[in-house]
């Protein structure tokens, strides 16, 4: 690679080299973080700490391994500062929709959506596309936050990335013994956690002509705020959650009280499409007394079969810049 004593086209295309890998940084900043803020924090970050010491590598490894070295470094000096990341369904039991409405906790305590193209590129191969969608799933990403830092880096690698353990052992300046055994806990704190492989296998699948027709029908009976309509979508068993509040509920029974009593506040909301940690997604706009729709949340929906497992409702309008998504609805 040439040095920034080159001329000005020649520094051009080192600068678009370190660019190349900001989605896939992205992606590990984001299973390592469980933030869309931080992960972009964490990937500009690296793009500056690797610019600015571009003259002092040295070739002995790959650009992108060099590149993962920066992002893992910057992703845990951030993870010192801070507690684990988690959803509500990790806090304590479900409650009821009758319950009164907990206060909310703050914002860094969540693990947050993220949208899925900041992942995913639209010409990515299809068998990538797969695993990068099972990997970025809520539920992954909340386990992997129960993992100290290094474990979680040396599964993410390994395990997601399919990274060989020499190389995680290069990266991470440690042996080959050490990385395995990291590996070895790492796995068994995931399978304490029970993820449904299952689950991950459908998430990781395209969405049907059939589950399509779903999110329409879900979009309309939201709209026309029918609930009587809407928990017929509805698994028996599904839940549906609502961070910064630690509440969540479980049943279609619960959730239709829910948005007949506490909830109601949604009547007359608009939706927008998206697509967030590689599933449907939704912005939701409430009504403005002044006037149109103003941003409420972003809607994860959950399928499985052919009824919605989870609604995961996220009561943070600052993603919706993220998410480009409108600032406001006419």
């Amino acid at each position: 690679m040439t040095g920034r004593t080159g001329t000005t086209n020649e520094a051009a295309i080192e600068q678009a080299d370190l660019e190349q890998y900001r989605r896939e940084l992205t992606g590990y900043c984001y299973r390592m973080l469980g933030s869309v803020f931080e992960a972009e924090d964490a990937v500009q970050d690296t793009m500056v700490r690797a610019w600015k010491g571009i003259d002092r590598f040295e070739g002995r490894s790959s650009v992108r391994s060099w590149m993962y070295r920066i992002a893992t470094n910057a992703c845990l000096d951030m993870l010192r500062s801070r507690q684990r990341r988690a959803r509500p369904m990790d806090m304590g039991p479900s409650s009821r929709a009758d319950a009164a409405l907990p206060a909310k906790l703050a914002d860094n305590v969540w693990v947050e959506p993220i949208p899925t193209g900041h992942v995913i590129g639209d010409h990515d191969d299809p068998a990538e596309v797969a695993a990068a969608r099972e990997t970025i799933r809520l539920a992954f990403v909340s386990a992997l936050q129960f993992l100290p830092a290094r474990q979680r880096a040396v599964l993410i690698l390994r395990e997601v990335l399919r990274w060989e353990a020499t190389e995680v052992a290069e990266l991470l300046d440690t042996t080959v013994a050490s990385v395995n055994s990291a590996l070895q806990r790492a796995r068994a704190t995931l399978a304490e956690r029970a993820l449904d492989e299952d689950d991950a296998r459908r998430s990781a699948n395209d969405i049907t002509a059939e589950q399509q027709a779903l999110l329409a029908n879900y979009v309309d009976a939201f709209e026309r705020y029918d609930v009587s309509r809407l928990v017929t979508l509805l698994h028996e068993d599904a839940v549906m959650s609502m961070p910064p509040f630690p509440l969540w509920l479980v049943g279609a029974a619960e959730i239709a009280a829910w948005f007949l009593g506490k909830g109601i506040g949604c009547k007359g909301s608009r939706i927008v499409a998206t697509t967030a940690n590689g599933l449907p997604a939704f912005g939701t706009y409430r009504v403005d007394p002044d006037g149109g729709w103003a941003p409420w949340s972003i809607q994860i929906i959950e399928i499985e079969g052919d009824k919605i497992s989870a609604l995961n409702s996220f009561l943070d309008t600052n993603l919706f810049t993220t998410f480009g998504l409108p600032a406001h609805l006419d």
